[in-house]
């Protein structure tokens, strides 16, 4: 299934998407008679294995035509409140390779925080303090049940679904390092609109094999990544597990497992500004796109 936030006379909602067409759950669940999802709100409180299972029921009895178009609607990040945003550096050799690092011997990990966090369609805003605004197109893994010190054989049946992130870098900030500290991450990665999330969340039915993905990101319509999800280092099942070790995942956290090559800041391309349109799109998912404007 695709499933979806959208806006509706001011308020979230939740949708279930198919062939271009946007389902209101609530509404959906009604005519099924599933009393479970009359009152649901949100993506956010679906993400359960359980839930999602029975919620295929409400979807096999949509009726074909019905429902509004996806593009008539204002669709928002298909999580709204993750508790952690975990991200991932260096996971495709490749990006390495541009950037000159060597592989990691184990995941390195960061974090984004809510702030940062907007949905399809909505602006990337550059800040007048950075110069230097740049894009990573990233497969995002989505936690659909509770759990800590995962075994790497279990981890994607903790899995609720996938969908496209962007990891917008402010590399002016990122590359201020600090003797004994290195490069300033948070700083780097964290500021206001940095995580563009959507267009939906796809459950893993439909992807059962999340390292088969073709993955790409153009700016203005032109291509500046291509690669596949079978080339990071470190797999969606390694990552899960390791993110795990000591922290207890929840439904709605989200790791962002890295990017391939084709940076702005390893290619000398032009940086993100004003006017711009970046879509990221991954295979089985969508188009995630942002235009880019100027802080006022």
């Amino acid at each position: 299934m695709k499933l979806a936030n959208y806006e509706k006379d001011g308020l979230v909602r939740a949708g279930i998407v198919k062939d271009d067409r946007l389902y209101d759950i609530s509404q959906e669940a009604e005519r099924a008679g599933v009393k479970r999802f009359r009152s649901v709100s949100s993506v956010d409180q679906l993400l359960d294995d359980k839930l999602l299972s029975a919620l295929s029921k409400v979807e096999a009895k949509l009726t074909t035509g019905k429902g509004v178009p996806v593009k008539s609607v204002r669709l928002r990040s298909p999580v709204l409140y993750p508790e952690k945003i975990i991200m991932v550096a260096v996971n495709y050799g490749s990006h390495g390779k541009e950037t000159n690092t060597p592989p990691p011997p184990y995941p390195y990990l960061f974090t984004k925080f809510r702030n940062s966090l907007i949905g399809p369609e909505d602006a990337i805003m550059a800040p007048r303090s950075s110069k230097q605004v740049d894009w990573e197109v990233e497969l995002a893994v989505v936690i659909g049940r509770e759990g800590k010190n995962i075994k790497k054989n279990r981890a994607l049946s903790y899995v609720a679904g996938y969908t496209v992130s962007n990891d917008i870098s402010f590399r002016d900030f990122q590359g201020r390092k600090i003797e004994g500290l290195g490069a300033n991450w948070v700083k780097g990665k964290g500021m206001d609109s940095s995580f563009p999330l959507g267009p939906w969340l796809v459950t893993t039915d439909e992807i059962p094999d999340p390292q088969t993905l073709n993955l790409s990101l153009t700016v203005n319509g032109d291509r500046k990544q291509n690669s596949n999800t079978s080339q990071m280092l470190i797999k969606v099942d390694e990552l899960v597990a390791y993110a795990s070790i000591g922290t207890t995942l929840l439904p709605g956290d989200i790791i962002s497992t890295g990017t391939p090559d084709g940076i702005a800041a390893a290619t000398g391309q032009p940086y993100l500004k004003d006017g711009d349109l970046v879509e990221a799109k991954i295979e089985k998912i969508g188009v995630l796109r942002n235009p880019v404007k100027d802080e006022a």
